[in-house]
């Protein structure tokens, strides 16, 4: 794994630590509408995926082999330690735009959008892999009393993280109108019958607290099932990392990108990062919303988990705005810090790794 150092000290990590506070999926590329526009997400469909590949010789002299590309709005990295035959590189690219076409909300011909725009409802199947993704979530609503639902995605729409990527909030009135009609909620607007979906109301799904990290969950699959038993995924802050060694992965500041507050060792688990600062706009408005109330978070700004799973550790990065972390460790298994507004950071007794003071 390639070092950086931070600033004049000592202190080595690895490269993909730099920005690993994570881009949540589902919600664009970037806050900038011109990057957005150059990374096809202003509701275009899915487009022929860029990538790279090249190897390096690590430090230890051991050969390196890296694949980069960029899919669903933002920069992932893959290392491993043998290369990647260029069908496995196009396996991977594949299986991402197959999910990028169920769950973005961002592409108006996906499965999600479909939902989004039956104004009867109907009963929609979703691929298999839907299953433990929506199995997650409705732990997830239920541990966090509803604060994490996939159906927020209306209230992002209403405050302008639209399909057509506006960031223009609705006015006033048609934000009243919308709460009138009563905010959806999984639990009472979703009939799910294993991988089918059942409503009754168009319903604007986002997977955006989970869904990334659930890709780079399915990514691992594939490279476990080629053979590959040391590798790093790395979705730009989703992280899993298999094999016998530990990496040491910095832990971004949300308003300093140049600087650390901590670090962590990751070993054969999964690091996911949440940030209110990395989707920004208007006065106060970010995507991190409690789906109870439409409203952005304030207490919270940047979340860091460790979990057995990616999926996991990305949905507890979202849940941990909102729910003390003892009431989500009677369900899951994770660690955990969290950084709050007043700058006071909270480590979990069993984080492997350090905050700085």
């Amino acid at each position: 794994m390639q070092k950086c150092k931070f600033g004049n000290s000592d202190l080595e990590v690895s490269a993909i630590g730099v920005g690993c506070v994570g881009l949540s999926f589902g919600y664009g590329s970037a806050v900038d509408k011109q990057e957005s526009i150059s990374h096809g997400t202003m509701g275009d469909a899915p487009k022929p995926i860029s990538s790279n590949y090249r190897d390096y010789v690590a430090e230890n002299g051991v050969s390196r082999f890296v694949f980069t590309f960029e899919a669903i709005g933002t920069q992932w990295e893959i290392e491993t330690y043998k290369p990647l035959t260029r069908r496995l590189q196009q396996c991977i690219l594949n299986r991402i735009q197959q999910f990028d076409a169920t769950y973005s909300r961002f592409c108006p011909d996906s499965l999600v959008s479909q939902v989004a725009a039956a104004s009867n409802g109907g009963c929609f199947d979703f691929p298999d892999d839907s299953l433990a993704l929506f199995d997650l979530y409705e732990r997830l609503h239920t541990a966090t009393a509803g604060a994490v639902d996939p159906l927020v995605g209306r209230d992002l729409e209403l405050l302008g993280y639209d399909q057509t990527y506006s960031l223009m909030p609705a006015s006033d009135l048609v934000r009243a109108e919308a709460h009138d009609r009563g905010r959806a909620t999984w639990s009472k607007d979703i009939i799910r019958d294993g991988t089918s979906l059942i409503t009754r109301r168009p319903l604007a799904i986002d997977v955006g607290a989970a869904g990334k990290g659930y890709l780079v969950d399915i990514i691992s699959e594939i490279l476990g099932e080629a053979g590959f038993i040391q590798f790093v995924i790395d979705g730009s802050g989703d992280i899993r990392h298999s094999g016998e060694s530990s990496i040491q992965v910095g832990l971004e500041h949300p308003f300093a990108p140049q600087m650390v507050i901590g670090v962590t060792n990751l070993k054969d688990r999964a690091l996911c990062a949440s940030a209110v600062s990395r989707r920004a706009w208007g006065d106060n408005l970010h995507h991190v919303l409690d789906a109870r109330t439409g409203v952005p978070v304030r207490d919270v700004v940047a979340t860091w988990v460790v979990a057995d799973e990616a999926a996991i550790a990305d949905g507890l990065a979202t849940a941990l705005f909102f729910t003390r972390a003892e009431h989500l460790a009677e369900v899951f298994r994770f660690s955990y810090v969290r950084m709050f507004a007043d700058g006071r950071a909270e480590i979990s007794q069993n984080f492997d790794g350090e905050i700085f003071s």
